[in-house]
């Protein structure tokens, strides 16, 4: 009798994917960190808005649709600086053109035998620095053809969870303390900072990031509407410059 393992089940059928149990285990998501965190923060950004003087219906929409919390924030800066509406309409798209490359870069880790142009297209939406972080640690666990039922039960849900928190805690934000507001606010940055850092797999993604903190402050001291686009400009230029330079001593050293 031949002990060679029965392929069908070391190899699971693409085709018989169950994707309601992935939808639902990508659900469960809700429960991890980099979940939990945003959260946080849009705690934070309702009470933001706000003091604004958006209304709630205008909180609430902006979650659902616009979705990534900076763009968020150069929305509502630009109503209360009173800014024209076509400035802070380059300027929301400006702060979401950062999320390119990473739709770029998941896109094809989500796209199964099976799976659609429209499916990828629709959630590319989701993809932000939170999806960014908790795809990466998971996807490998997860068949080839079940991703993205997987990442639709993520994105998907804590889309319409943080919408419901921020409608929620909306009418509740005055009555928060300004420092807890503004710490909730803040853990989003501090911790995908942190994790960025240890999910960067080259040396120069970490001089990058090394450079853009440093760079950044700098340069707002002298140029505070540039100061992101020429800090992150500057410093991925720096960064690459390095990598390319430690290649070619590799290279030679070989």
């Amino acid at each position: 009798m031949s002990s060679t393992p029965d392929s069908s089940i070391q190899k699971p059928d693409e085709d018989n994917i169950n994707h309601l149990h992935w939808f639902l285990k990508g659900a469960r998501g809700i429960a991890s960190i980099p979940a939990l965190v945003l959260m946080s923060s849009f705690i934070g950004f309702a009470g933001f808005a706000r003091e604004a003087g958006f209304t709630l219906g205008e909180t609430v929409f902006m979650v659902g649709t616009i979705w990534a919390l900076p763009s968020h924030l150069v929305l509502v800066g630009g109503v209360i600086a009173g800014t024209s509406t076509l400035t802070i309409l380059i300027g929301v798209s400006l702060a979401s053109v950062r999320l390119m490359p990473m739709v770029m870069a998941q896109m094809p880790l989500l796209r199964g035998k099976n799976t659609s142009r429209w499916t990828l297209l629709l959630l590319s939406h989701f993809i932000a620095i939170t999806s960014w972080v908790f795809l990466q640690e998971r996807y490998k666990n997860v068949p080839v053809d079940a991703r993205a039922s997987f990442f639709a039960g993520f994105g998907i849900t804590i889309t319409v969870v943080c919408t419901i928190l921020v409608g929620f805690t909306y009418a509740l934000a005055g009555t928060f303390p300004p420092i807890l507001a503004a710490a909730l606010f803040f853990l989003t940055p501090v911790y995908f900072l942190t994790s960025l850092w240890g999910a960067a797999y080259l040396l120069s993604d970490k001089w990058a990031m090394i450079f853009g903190l440093i760079l950044g402050p700098l340069v707002h001291m002298v140029w505070p509407d540039l100061d992101i686009l020429l800090a992150g400009a500057v410093g991925g230029t720096l960064a690459f410059g390095i990598a390319r330079l430690q290649q070619n001593r590799k290279g030679q050293s070989s």
